[in-house]
């Protein structure tokens, strides 16, 4: 195969692992956003749009490229210690038990699906309390020679698009709400990116009060469409 047509293979395979259809069930979680719907902190588009942009902008940026590009170089140079170093780093980064148990089970359903299509590697993940969405995202991306750069803007877009999909179920938004958003937000992810795998050790990690207050209530909240 030349170099060119691997390059767009690579593309392919991008594409597969922020399709929708993915079978890893990330539709199933709002990340907070249904509790702050419920406690009125939102109630239209515009306040949709702000949500969804100040975690990119303060929350994902800070945290999950940076660890995202660590598992990355961490999966090439077959390092497992490191894997699961940062696997963990960022599960315990996460601020209610909704949000840790979103992603570990996300990295579940994304290492049992890999297995399947014989990525070895992944098969310790399947019951693993290290798994997390980012690290089996990471090896599939290695395995199939995707960049670090291309799998950070397709980790954003497929988060992006999971909130958005989420707001039309919950405001309700229309359908051209949400591409009007995915629009507006898109333009803000190449500088997300960008400055994300910038980041060094030490300056990784975010702070986000009102994303782990309202997930963490949400664990109690009386009426739900969704699972955080």
């Amino acid at each position: 195969m030349c170099i060119e047509q691997q390059q767009s293979l690579s593309m392919l395979r991008l594409w597969q692992l922020i399709s929708p259809a993915l079978p890893v069930g990330a539709y199933a979680y709002s990340q907070g956003l249904e509790y702050a719907l419920d406690a009125e902190w939102i109630a239209d588009e515009d306040d949709v749009k702000q949500w969804i942009l100040g975690q990119i902008k303060h929350s994902l940026c800070h945290l999950d490229i940076p660890v995202l590009k660590r598992l990355h170089q961490a999966w090439i140079d077959n390092d497992e210690c490191a894997v699961k170093q940062w696997s963990q780093f960022l599960i315990a980064s996460r601020e209610s038990s909704e949000l840790v148990a979103e992603d570990r089970q996300l990295g579940r359903a994304l290492a049992i699906l890999l297995t399947d299509l014989d990525i070895k590697q992944a098969k310790d993940y399947t019951q693993s309390d290290s798994a997390c969405f980012a690290t089996l995202l990471a090896l599939a991306a290695v395995e199939w020679k995707i960049s670090v750069e291309e799998i950070s803007y397709g980790y954003l877009w497929t988060w992006l698009e999971n909130q958005v999909a989420a707001a039309i179920k919950l405001v309700p938004l229309g359908q051209t709400a949400g591409q009007r958003i995915l629009l507006s937000i898109s333009e803000d992810i190449p500088v997300a990116v960008e400055a994300g795998l910038k980041i060094e050790d030490e300056e990784i990690g975010m702070l986000a009060p009102a994303i782990g207050i309202a997930s963490a209530l949400h664990e109690t909240q009386y009426s739900r469409l969704f699972r955080s």
